[in-house]
């Protein structure tokens, strides 16, 4: 790289200072805009902000099973149609027997969601001409639009309906090229299931044998789209064509998919809900945030002097356009948000470490401050990107197989990740080379590695392992023991479902009022400590979600209600509701993280060129996991969507953090002719003990973002800092004390090195000498 001029390196200073000065003003602005509520601050979950709540009842016979996949379909239709974020994470659960309602964030007015999101009305394709040749349907010349002739039962009566909308698998708008004009041209594919291939294909064959006859699409009371038909469809595949704009087939597309919900559902209620998590969670959050950046940056001035005050000076850019880009791009931001941002900020921090403890490895080896800056960056690259980029693979696979929050977190941390590259590799470096020029250029201001003592972190194995394997036992028996009175896991509403109390009190209580004054009397009747509670907007109303309550319970808090509140019971209403997380989220979360393993699995296995190295990386991430689970189990902590948020965060910071130790390792190695099993031995304990102040100044800064969250953040909040510090903690300590010593184990027993081991104790034969000579007797 060109060195700097003097005059370059100020105007460089004064531009990253009126760089941060900038971004810092707008970030604050945004946090400012944010806390009030305002429509200039960030897009927030349903956790968070609140949204919008409607209500549908379900009409005519159905079974449980069918309301299951309603509720499904709904929450696939919602992700998909509310626009193009799609960060946006909306809940849909089964209320009571009948009922399906849906939670939409970011949205204060009812009708324009239900505008948008349609009414849930049934869906039929229907044939133009019945056997006796009538139209089933016409053109009114008066109104503009194709009116039916005969009822819907008459129709189904007939069989000249085709299909309904249990026998479409997808729609979707896309662009085709008109193959006359070339031109683009906006269309709605449809595909349909086995049954419906079928009975399409019968219907446009007689169709198109009647000189192109259209078949009509019927939805909720009204013609959609009459399209003529081209040619026999046999393959269950086709395209409508015609549309006006993109914005139509789009609009037709949402039409056909929500028509093919398997029972008809009525819009019975809607209403506009105040946060899950309270008003001040997201304020003590920014709070939280912003002292653990100041002593964070604090902090790696006092480790790292000079390098230091330059990444400090990166993270506060890196901080301001993590904010600007939520804003800008309309993020959607929950609680597993802030976890990804979390864990990236950790990153950030780490790829600044590795390059400081490089440069000061080549001072030490005697190399001027300038080529010790340039060599720095260009041996801790392979480190920085192998970490990140394992990480960008988790976020991939969970952002792509993923769903609702499990998204919302792959998508902040992915951003986080990339910002953090950019501001470790450009930033920093841009900052350091600009100290340099100015004449800040002695090795006391950049520091000068000690020599490090080499601990025998292998010869301790037996107890990293006896020790990790005690913890994970006692999480698994607390399980047991637990699972037999009842859930292993002390599952959330979120997972089990629960009882969801409305009351209208006589005068608005604030957020916090309820937290103080009403959610303990609450908890005291039920027994439950995981309360969830929402404002309805415009009224006194408040939701109050609890487990499951037998009739008797629900009559005990009503009692409460109206004995200490005055409510009557006529003003208060209480209904079963199901998980919000339901088994097919779970699957996918489960799915995702099996992906996600597996390629990095992979990816190691490339880059090292070793499969063992991914091996013991993905057995201390399960190890991770399982210790985290452990706390869960034995402190009995709520599980519900902050459980796979922190899972999530666990499983991107332990590969990461094992990834640098393995860097080490691959670099020593090459260095090292023979690889018996003492070799490897002293390989790898170099190898932690270089890596340690690494390893320890990133677990510090990053366990110092979830300390504050733990210590200024709300009680839900603080439920979900606990597992995450404990996940930190445990991350470095499985890279330090289990992944390389896992490696070790799997190396040292393999033929080539077992080869070399016999090779170096085979015993030389001895030259005769007089003390050696033997007597024949």
């Amino acid at each position: 790289m060109k060195r700097m001029k003097k005059w370059q390196g100020f105007l460089s200073l004064i531009l990253v200072i009126g760089l941060i000065a900038g971004l810092g003003f707008y970030a604050t602005t945004i946090i400012k805009a944010t806390n009030e509520g305002g429509e200039d601050g960030l897009k927030l979950g349903l956790d968070l902000a609140g949204g919008v709540s409607v209500t549908y009842q379900a009409e005519g016979d159905f079974s449980a099973e069918d309301l299951e996949d309603t509720r499904y379909k709904l929450q696939q239709r919602v992700d998909s149609d509310l626009g193009e974020n799609s960060t946006t994470e909306a809940s849909v659960y089964i209320v009571g027997d009948d009922r399906i309602t849906v939670e939409v964030p970011g949205v204060k007015d009812a009708n324009a969601l239900l505008e948008e999101l349609g009414s849930p009305g049934n869906l039929y394709f229907i044939r133009h001409l019945n056997d006796a040749g009538e139209e089933n349907y016409s053109y009114d010349s008066t109104s503009g639009n194709y009116v039916l002739n005969f009822t819907i039962e008459e129709l189904e009566a007939s069989g000249d309906i085709v299909l309904t909308g249990s026998e479409v698998e997808t729609a979707a708008a896309q662009y085709e090229t008109d193959q006359t004009t070339g031109a683009q041209e906006p269309v709605v594919s449809v595909s349909l299931n086995d049954e419906g291939t079928k009975a399409f294909a019968e219907a446009t064959a007689v169709a198109y044998a009647n000189n192109k006859d259209t078949i009509g699409i019927y939805y909720d009371d009204a013609f959609v789209s009459v399209p003529a038909v081209q040619n026999a469809i046999t393959d269950g595949n086709c395209v409508i064509n015609g549309m006006s704009s993109y914005e139509e087939a789009e609009s037709l597309a949402s039409y056909i998919r929500i028509g093919g919900l398997n029972v008809t559902l009525t819009e019975l209620q809607s209403r506009v809900v105040g946060a899950t998590l309270g008003s001040d969670a997201l304020s003590t959050s920014f709070k939280a945030a912003i002292i653990g950046l100041v002593i964070i940056m604090v902090f790696m001035i006092a480790m790292y002097l000079l390098p230091g005050l330059a990444a400090s000076l990166a993270l506060g850019i890196y901080a301001s356009i993590m904010m600007a880009i939520l804003y800008l791009y309309d993020i959607t931001l929950t609680l597993p948000g802030i976890a990804g941002i979390i864990l990236s900020i950790g990153m950030a921090v780490d790829a600044n470490v590795i390059i400081f403890a490089r440069i000061r490895e080549e001072i030490a080896a005697g190399k001027e401050v300038k080529s010790a800056i340039d060599s720095g960056f260009k041996k801790a690259l392979s480190a920085i990107l192998d970490g990140n980029i394992t990480t960008l693979i988790v976020a991939a696979v969970l952002g792509v197989l993923g769903s609702g929050t499990v998204k919302g977190f792959a998508v902040t941390l992915a951003i986080g990740v990339l910002l953090s590259m950019f501001t470790a590799l450009v930033i920093t470096r841009w900052i350091l080379n600009s100290f340099y020029a100015i004449g800040i250029r002695s090795e006391k201001a950049y520091g000068k590695a000690k020599e490090v003592k080499v601990l025998d972190f292998i010869g301790k194995k037996a107890v990293f392992f006896i020790l990790s394997a005690v913890i994970i036992l006692t999480g698994v028996g607390s399980m047991l023991i637990h699972g037999v009175s009842g859930n292993a896991l002390n599952y959330s509403l979120e997972f089990l479902g629960g009882t969801s109390t409305t009351v209208t009190f006589d005068q608005e209580y604030s957020i916090e009022e309820i937290d103080s004054d009403i959610v303990p009397l609450v908890s005291e009747v039920t027994g439950d400590n995981d309360i969830q509670t929402q404002k309805v907007d415009d009224g006194n109303g408040v939701i109050f979600k609890t487990r499951t309550l037998a009739l008797e319970e629900r009559e005990a808090l009503n009692a409460m209600f109206e004995e200490k509140f005055g409510v009557t019971e006529d003003a208060i209403s209480s209904e079963n509701i199901s998980s919000t997380i339901g088994g097919e989220m779970r699957r996918q979360s489960l799915i995702a993280v099996l992906v996600a393993t597996l390629l990095i699995l992979l990816y190691i296995w490339v880059r090292f060129k070793d499969l063992r190295f991914g091996g013991s990386a993905v057995i201390a991430l399960i190890h991770d996991v399982l210790v985290v689970l452990a706390l869960y189990a034995v402190a009995r902590i709520s599980v519900g969507s902050p459980f796979i948020a922190c899972m999530l965060t666990v499983i991107g910071y332990s590969v990461n953090d094992t990834i640098v130790i393995f860097d080490r390792i691959r670099e020593n190695l090459a260095t090292t002719v023979k690889k018996d099993k003492e070799s490897l031995a002293k390989v790898a304990n170099e190898s932690i003990s270089q890596t340690l102040s690494r390893s320890v100044t990133t677990s510090v800064t990053t366990a110092i973002m979830v300390l504050m969250l733990l210590i200024l953040g709300t009680s839900s909040i603080r439920e979900f800092a606990l597992p995450l510090l404990v996940g930190v903690i445990t991350g470095t300590y499985s890279s330090i004390c289990l992944a390389t010593e896992l490696w070790f184990l799997m190396r040292a027993n393999s033929k080539a090195s077992k080869n070399e081991t016999t090779k170096k104790k085979k015993p030389k034969a001895q030259k005769a000498t007089k003390e050696n000579e033997g007597l024949i007797v």
